[in-house]
């Protein structure tokens, strides 16, 4: 659209004729015809007068108009060019916002790689400790470890051939057994030799069984986004770099 056009787009639209806005502006109808016909450019006055007419502001009036016409014909009027810096000024301000924004994704996103990588986050070395069973007050920590040499000394010697077991043995054996379940714990840190897990009728007893080495999935999604920041804002970089190209 050119400005002649949105001259008349916009007296149409307030349902004047060019005699009654001719007179509102100040002109004689016939050079408003020649704006509307794009055969004169109106100058800085005739431009306010224009606008107070219509009664639009100088955004309302440049929608719609080709910005070619606009620099060409129009930049010489103040109000025009204060409202043509204001956008380049509200323009870069939003490419220094997305340009900020796609640095930030690529450093956080750099240091996720790296820590995730590097197992700097979550340690790739656990302290591992195990517990066999549950143990009553009354047993030693090490029962389910030397199970035989326990029986022994309550008088439940290891039952083969030459000895009898008897019913009392029998429901201990049994008992032990029914009790014995391995449960392992995977800690960040060293807690000593032994840890215990108190339960309402006896104790679990982790013995220590050193320093172990694994691939902590957690390390695997970190750097998983970790690259995901850094594609989005290289992408961001890519984005702004084609949009200012437009």
């Amino acid at each position: 659209m050119n400005i002649g056009e949105k001259i008349k787009q916009l007296r149409t639209d307030k349902n004047l004729t060019q005699p009654q806005l001719a007179e509102a502006i100040g002109i004689e109808q016939s050079y408003l015809s020649k704006l509307e016909n794009d055969k004169s450019v109106p100058s800085a006055d005739i431009f306010q007068a224009i606008l107070k007419a219509l009664t639009v502001d100088v955004g309302s009036f440049l929608e719609g108009i080709d910005e070619k016409i606009i620099h060409r014909q129009l930049r010489q009027i103040p109000e025009v060019a204060n409202y043509l810096h204001a956008g380049v000024a509200y323009k870069i301000h939003n490419i220094k916002k997305w340009l900020f924004g796609s640095a930030v994704a690529c450093v956080i996103g750099l240091t996720l790689v790296v820590a995730g990588y590097k197992n700097l986050i979550f340690p790739s070395s656990v302290f591992e400790y195990r517990s066999n069973g549950l143990v009553k007050q009354s047993e030693p920590d090490d029962l389910f470890e030397n199970t035989n040499s326990y029986l022994m000394r309550v008088g439940c010697p290891f039952f083969d051939k030459t000895h009898d077991d008897t019913e009392e043995c029998q429901v201990l054996r049994k008992d032990i057994r029914s009790r014995a379940r391995q449960e392992t714990m995977l800690l960040p840190d060293y807690r000593g030799n032994t840890i215990y897990r108190e339960q309402a009728d006896g104790r679990q007893v982790f013995f220590s069984r050193g320093l172990q080495f694994t691939n902590s999935p957690a390390n695997s999604y970190l750097t998983l986004l970790g690259a995901m920041l850094t594609f989005s804002g290289l992408f961001g970089f890519f984005i702004e770099f084609r949009l200012r190209r437009i």
